[in-house]
């Protein structure tokens, strides 16, 4: 089963499988987050040539951290993962390049000038709540704030996959195939 998996990875299959069925999506609204996985301590030992793994360290030791994007519906349109210790707005500017919805919605962890000034240019809408500490604070969107929640439930069908609950694979790219093939799963359902 792994050596199937490597080969669909290698040569494309499921990233192109998912691609195929997240062009399908709800452009009204789209929302990020980011979740953590907890990388198992065997998962660690790939070895270095040079390319990062995505496992990091943070808090609870190892890990792995997923970014998604979801349309109004809930379905993932892009995912991607990084070491745990990476900040969440680090990969949303790389994630925004392929999508274009009426508003996008996030939580404080992606409250800055840079992205909602991006968003804006582009013409979306940000429904970002501003951080505590900014000083000019901006209104906000709460009503449509609420269906952040798709994202969430997202992760949490996600996580039912124990392959994806704990990360158990040494290489980025076949730990990222297995969530789009999580993913593919969620989407035909």
């Amino acid at each position: 089963m792994h050596r199937r998996l490597r080969r669909w990875c290698e040569s494309g299959v499921i990233e192109r499988i998912f691609r195929y069925l997240a062009a399908d999506h709800d452009n009204e609204y789209m929302m990020i987050d980011s979740t953590i996985v907890r990388a198992h301590q065997h998962s660690a030992g790939a070895l270095k040539k040079g390319t990062d793994q995505a496992i990091g360290r943070s808090r609870g030791g190892l890990s792995t951290k997923i970014h998604a994007i979801c349309d109004a519906l809930g379905n993932p349109v892009e995912i991607d993962i990084t070491p745990g210790q990476d900040a969440d707005i680090n990969r949303a500017d790389q994630m925004l390049e392929n999508i274009d919805p009426d508003a996008f919605l996030a939580d404080r962890a992606y409250d800055a000038d840079r992205l909602i000034d991006r968003l804006t240019e582009r013409g979306i809408t940000p429904v970002i709540p501003p951080k505590r500490n900014r000083t000019m604070q901006r209104e906000t969107d709460f009503a449509l704030y609420r269906e952040r929640n798709l994202v969430e439930r997202f992760f949490n069908k996600l996580k039912q996959f124990r392959a994806i609950a704990t990360r158990y694979d040494k290489l980025k790219s076949t730990f990222l195939a297995a969530v789009q093939f999580a993913s593919i799963i969620i989407l035909l359902n």
